[in-house]
Protein backbone atom coordinates (compact mmCIF):
# COMPACT_ATOMS: atom_id res chain seq x y z
CA UNK A 1 0.00 0.00 0.00
CA UNK A 2 1.38 3.42 -0.97
CA UNK A 3 2.11 5.98 1.73
CA UNK A 4 0.18 9.26 1.80
CA UNK A 5 1.50 12.28 -0.06
CA UNK A 6 1.82 15.29 2.21
CA UNK A 7 1.27 18.88 1.08
CA UNK A 8 2.21 22.03 3.00
CA UNK A 9 0.69 25.16 1.53
CA UNK A 10 -1.68 28.06 1.84
CA UNK A 11 -5.27 27.68 2.91
CA UNK A 12 -6.38 28.39 -0.67
CA UNK A 13 -5.40 24.81 -1.48
CA UNK A 14 -7.91 23.33 0.98
CA UNK A 15 -10.72 23.13 -1.54
CA UNK A 16 -9.84 20.73 -4.34
CA UNK A 17 -12.43 19.08 -6.54
CA UNK A 18 -12.39 15.32 -6.10
CA UNK A 19 -10.72 15.39 -2.68
CA UNK A 20 -12.79 12.53 -1.26
CA UNK A 21 -13.36 11.41 2.32
CA UNK A 22 -12.06 14.65 3.77
CA UNK A 23 -11.67 14.75 7.51
CA UNK A 24 -9.85 16.96 9.95
CA UNK A 25 -7.23 15.45 12.25
CA UNK A 26 -6.12 17.52 15.24
CA UNK A 27 -2.84 16.30 16.71
CA UNK A 28 -0.96 17.00 19.91
CA UNK A 29 2.78 16.76 19.42
CA UNK A 30 5.82 16.77 21.74
CA UNK A 31 6.64 20.15 20.19
CA UNK A 32 3.32 21.87 20.73
CA UNK A 33 0.42 22.54 18.41
CA UNK A 34 0.73 22.39 14.61
CA UNK A 35 -0.38 25.36 12.52
CA UNK A 36 -3.88 23.91 12.09
CA UNK A 37 -5.72 20.63 11.85
CA UNK A 38 -4.43 18.24 9.18
CA UNK A 39 -6.86 17.50 6.36
CA UNK A 40 -6.79 13.88 5.16
CA UNK A 41 -8.57 12.22 2.26
CA UNK A 42 -8.03 10.72 -1.17
CA UNK A 43 -7.27 12.52 -4.41
CA UNK A 44 -6.93 10.69 -7.71
CA UNK A 45 -6.83 7.39 -5.84
CA UNK A 46 -3.96 8.44 -3.56
CA UNK A 47 -4.08 9.21 0.16
CA UNK A 48 -3.34 12.89 0.74
CA UNK A 49 -2.51 14.83 3.90
CA UNK A 50 -2.74 18.61 3.71
CA UNK A 51 -1.76 21.29 6.20
CA UNK A 52 -2.01 25.06 5.95
CA UNK A 53 1.37 26.14 7.35
CA UNK A 54 0.11 29.61 8.25
CA UNK A 55 -3.25 28.35 9.53
CA UNK A 56 -6.61 29.03 7.97
CA UNK A 57 -6.99 32.74 7.45
CA UNK A 58 -3.18 33.15 7.32
CA UNK A 59 -2.81 34.08 10.98
CA UNK A 60 0.73 32.75 11.68
CA UNK A 61 3.74 34.63 10.32
CA UNK A 62 6.71 32.70 8.84
CA UNK A 63 8.84 32.97 11.98
CA UNK A 64 5.95 31.91 14.22
CA UNK A 65 5.15 28.69 12.33
CA UNK A 66 5.69 25.65 14.55
CA UNK A 67 7.68 23.80 11.91
CA UNK A 68 8.64 20.93 14.21
CA UNK A 69 5.04 20.20 15.14
CA UNK A 70 3.99 20.39 11.47
CA UNK A 71 6.63 17.92 10.28
CA UNK A 72 6.14 15.63 13.28
CA UNK A 73 2.43 15.52 12.43
CA UNK A 74 3.13 14.58 8.82
CA UNK A 75 5.39 11.77 10.06
CA UNK A 76 2.72 10.60 12.52
CA UNK A 77 0.17 10.41 9.71
CA UNK A 78 2.44 8.17 7.63
CA UNK A 79 3.68 10.70 5.07
CA UNK A 80 6.89 9.68 3.31
CA UNK A 81 6.71 12.13 0.39
CA UNK A 82 6.15 15.78 1.28
CA UNK A 83 5.64 18.71 -1.11
CA UNK A 84 5.96 22.30 0.13
CA UNK A 85 4.07 24.83 -1.98
CA UNK A 86 4.72 28.51 -1.32
CA UNK A 87 4.85 31.98 -2.83
CA UNK A 88 8.32 33.27 -3.61
CA UNK A 89 9.99 36.33 -5.06
CA UNK A 90 11.92 35.86 -8.29
CA UNK A 91 15.57 36.87 -8.40
CA UNK A 92 15.90 36.16 -12.14
CA UNK A 93 14.27 38.01 -15.02
CA UNK A 94 13.49 34.75 -16.82
CA UNK A 95 11.50 33.50 -13.81
CA UNK A 96 8.45 35.64 -14.38
CA UNK A 97 5.61 36.19 -11.91
CA UNK A 98 3.23 33.29 -12.48
CA UNK A 99 6.00 30.79 -13.24
CA UNK A 100 6.71 27.79 -10.99
CA UNK A 101 10.18 26.68 -9.86
CA UNK A 102 11.02 23.20 -8.60
CA UNK A 103 14.18 24.08 -6.71
CA UNK A 104 17.16 21.89 -5.92
CA UNK A 105 19.20 23.98 -3.46
CA UNK A 106 18.76 26.22 -0.41
CA UNK A 107 20.55 29.10 1.34
CA UNK A 108 19.63 29.72 4.98
CA UNK A 109 19.18 33.32 6.13
CA UNK A 110 16.91 32.58 9.09
CA UNK A 111 17.93 33.47 12.63
CA UNK A 112 15.29 32.65 15.24
CA UNK A 113 13.77 29.27 14.38
CA UNK A 114 13.69 25.85 15.97
CA UNK A 115 15.03 23.94 12.97
CA UNK A 116 16.05 20.59 14.47
CA UNK A 117 14.51 17.75 16.42
CA UNK A 118 17.92 16.80 17.81
CA UNK A 119 18.55 18.71 21.02
CA UNK A 120 18.03 18.45 24.77
CA UNK A 121 19.66 15.07 25.30
CA UNK A 122 19.83 13.53 21.83
CA UNK A 123 22.18 14.76 19.11
CA UNK A 124 22.02 13.81 15.43
CA UNK A 125 23.67 15.20 12.31
CA UNK A 126 21.93 14.40 9.02
CA UNK A 127 23.45 14.71 5.57
CA UNK A 128 21.98 17.79 3.88
CA UNK A 129 24.26 18.58 0.93
CA UNK A 130 21.33 17.98 -1.41
CA UNK A 131 18.30 19.25 0.53
CA UNK A 132 15.75 18.32 -2.12
CA UNK A 133 14.80 14.73 -2.94
CA UNK A 134 15.27 14.40 -6.68
CA UNK A 135 13.16 11.24 -6.82
CA UNK A 136 10.23 13.47 -5.82
CA UNK A 137 11.28 16.72 -7.49
CA UNK A 138 11.28 15.17 -10.98
CA UNK A 139 7.68 13.91 -10.81
CA UNK A 140 6.64 17.21 -9.20
CA UNK A 141 8.06 19.19 -12.13
CA UNK A 142 6.37 16.80 -14.57
CA UNK A 143 3.07 17.36 -12.75
CA UNK A 144 3.48 21.14 -13.03
CA UNK A 145 4.12 20.74 -16.77
CA UNK A 146 0.88 18.80 -17.10
CA UNK A 147 -0.93 21.52 -15.17
CA UNK A 148 -0.09 23.92 -18.00
CA UNK A 149 2.24 26.26 -16.15
CA UNK A 150 5.76 27.37 -17.08
CA UNK A 151 8.01 25.41 -14.74
CA UNK A 152 11.74 25.89 -14.17
CA UNK A 153 13.56 22.73 -13.18
CA UNK A 154 16.21 23.51 -10.60
CA UNK A 155 17.15 26.67 -8.77
CA UNK A 156 18.41 27.98 -5.45
CA UNK A 157 15.94 29.21 -2.82
CA UNK A 158 17.07 31.81 -0.26
CA UNK A 159 15.09 31.33 2.96
CA UNK A 160 14.92 34.63 4.84
CA UNK A 161 13.41 35.35 8.22
CA UNK A 162 10.66 37.82 7.33
CA UNK A 163 7.96 38.89 7.70
CA UNK A 164 9.28 42.08 6.04
CA UNK A 165 10.45 41.73 2.45
CA UNK A 166 14.13 42.19 1.49
CA UNK A 167 16.02 45.44 1.27
CA UNK A 168 17.23 46.28 -2.23
CA UNK A 169 20.83 45.67 -1.11
CA UNK A 170 19.91 42.21 0.18
CA UNK A 171 18.02 41.36 -2.98
CA UNK A 172 20.99 42.25 -5.15
CA UNK A 173 23.35 40.38 -2.81
CA UNK A 174 21.31 37.19 -3.20
CA UNK A 175 21.38 37.61 -6.98
CA UNK A 176 25.17 37.91 -6.84
CA UNK A 177 25.25 34.59 -4.96
CA UNK A 178 23.46 32.90 -7.85
CA UNK A 179 20.16 32.46 -6.02
CA UNK A 180 16.96 32.19 -8.07
CA UNK A 181 14.02 32.70 -5.71
CA UNK A 182 13.47 33.99 -2.20
CA UNK A 183 10.91 32.90 0.37
CA UNK A 184 10.38 32.60 4.11
CA UNK A 185 9.46 28.99 4.93
CA UNK A 186 10.77 26.06 2.96
CA UNK A 187 14.33 25.53 4.17
CA UNK A 188 13.18 25.00 7.75
CA UNK A 189 10.67 22.44 6.50
CA UNK A 190 13.33 20.73 4.38
CA UNK A 191 15.75 20.37 7.32
CA UNK A 192 13.14 18.85 9.60
CA UNK A 193 11.80 16.57 6.88
CA UNK A 194 15.30 15.18 6.33
CA UNK A 195 15.69 14.54 10.07
CA UNK A 196 12.33 12.76 10.02
CA UNK A 197 13.38 10.62 7.00
CA UNK A 198 10.69 12.18 4.80
CA UNK A 199 11.37 12.79 1.09
CA UNK A 200 10.91 16.50 0.37
CA UNK A 201 10.47 18.81 -2.62
CA UNK A 202 9.47 22.45 -3.05
CA UNK A 203 7.13 23.99 -5.59
CA UNK A 204 7.91 27.71 -5.56
CA UNK A 205 5.23 29.97 -7.03
CA UNK A 206 6.88 33.15 -8.32
CA UNK A 207 4.63 36.08 -7.45
CA UNK A 208 6.92 39.10 -7.94
CA UNK A 209 10.46 40.28 -8.69
CA UNK A 210 11.33 41.06 -5.05
CA UNK A 211 12.82 44.58 -5.20
CA UNK A 212 15.96 44.16 -7.33
CA UNK A 213 14.17 44.75 -10.65
CA UNK A 214 13.53 48.47 -10.29
CA UNK A 215 12.02 48.85 -13.76
CA UNK A 216 9.29 46.44 -12.68
CA UNK A 217 8.57 48.31 -9.44
CA UNK A 218 8.92 47.17 -5.84
CA UNK A 219 7.02 44.17 -4.52
CA UNK A 220 3.66 44.91 -2.93
CA UNK A 221 1.27 42.68 -1.02
CA UNK A 222 -1.46 43.46 -3.58
CA UNK A 223 0.75 42.25 -6.42
CA UNK A 224 1.72 39.10 -4.53
CA UNK A 225 -1.91 38.25 -3.76
CA UNK A 226 -3.13 38.84 -7.32
CA UNK A 227 -0.48 36.58 -8.82
CA UNK A 228 -0.80 33.98 -6.07
CA UNK A 229 -4.56 33.82 -6.54
CA UNK A 230 -4.08 33.15 -10.24
CA UNK A 231 -1.54 30.42 -9.42
CA UNK A 232 -3.70 28.54 -6.94
CA UNK A 233 -5.63 26.75 -9.70
CA UNK A 234 -2.36 25.63 -11.30
CA UNK A 235 -1.04 24.48 -7.94
CA UNK A 236 -4.16 22.40 -7.35
CA UNK A 237 -3.81 20.80 -10.77
CA UNK A 238 -0.15 20.08 -10.06
CA UNK A 239 -1.08 18.25 -6.85
CA UNK A 240 -3.78 16.36 -8.73
CA UNK A 241 -1.32 15.16 -11.39
CA UNK A 242 1.27 14.25 -8.77
CA UNK A 243 -1.24 12.12 -6.86
CA UNK A 244 -2.24 10.42 -10.10
CA UNK A 245 1.25 9.80 -11.44
CA UNK A 246 3.65 9.30 -8.52
CA UNK A 247 4.45 5.58 -8.56
CA UNK A 248 2.79 3.76 -5.68
CA UNK A 249 5.92 1.67 -5.22
CA UNK A 250 8.38 4.59 -5.26
CA UNK A 251 10.93 4.03 -2.51
CA UNK A 252 11.75 6.81 -0.10
CA UNK A 253 15.56 7.15 -0.41
CA UNK A 254 15.87 8.64 3.08
CA UNK A 255 14.30 5.72 4.91
CA UNK A 256 16.94 4.35 7.27
CA UNK A 257 19.21 7.39 6.93
CA UNK A 258 19.23 8.11 10.67
CA UNK A 259 20.93 4.83 11.45
CA UNK A 260 24.36 6.45 11.30
CA UNK A 261 23.33 10.05 12.06
CA UNK A 262 22.66 9.71 15.78
CA UNK A 263 25.78 10.62 17.76
CA UNK A 264 24.57 10.39 21.35
CA UNK A 265 25.42 7.04 22.91
CA UNK A 266 22.22 5.12 23.74
CA UNK A 267 23.14 4.93 27.43
CA UNK A 268 23.62 8.73 27.48
CA UNK A 269 20.25 9.56 25.90
CA UNK A 270 17.85 10.99 28.42
CA UNK A 271 14.55 9.24 28.93
CA UNK A 272 12.74 12.48 28.07
CA UNK A 273 14.60 12.79 24.75
CA UNK A 274 13.89 9.19 23.79
CA UNK A 275 10.22 9.61 24.61
CA UNK A 276 9.99 12.92 22.74
CA UNK A 277 11.62 11.51 19.59
CA UNK A 278 10.25 7.96 19.70
CA UNK A 279 8.35 8.50 16.43
CA UNK A 280 11.54 9.48 14.61
CA UNK A 281 14.38 7.55 16.27
CA UNK A 282 12.45 4.58 17.64
CA UNK A 283 13.87 2.08 15.10
CA UNK A 284 17.44 2.98 16.10
CA UNK A 285 17.25 3.42 19.89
Amino acid sequence: MSSPIGVLGGSGLYEMDGFEGRREVALDTPFGAPSDAFITGRLEGRDLVFLSRHGRGHRVNPSEVNYRANIWGMKKLGVEFLVAISACGSLRREIEPGHFVVIDQHIDRTKTRDATFFEDGLVGHVMFADPITQELAGPLADAADKAGVVVHRGGTYVCMEGPAFSTRAESNLYRSWGADVIGMTNLTEAKLAREAEIAFATLALATDYDCWYEEHGDVTVDEVMRTLSANVAHAKETVRHLCRDLPADLENPHRGSLKFALLTAPEAMTAAAKQRLELIVGPYV
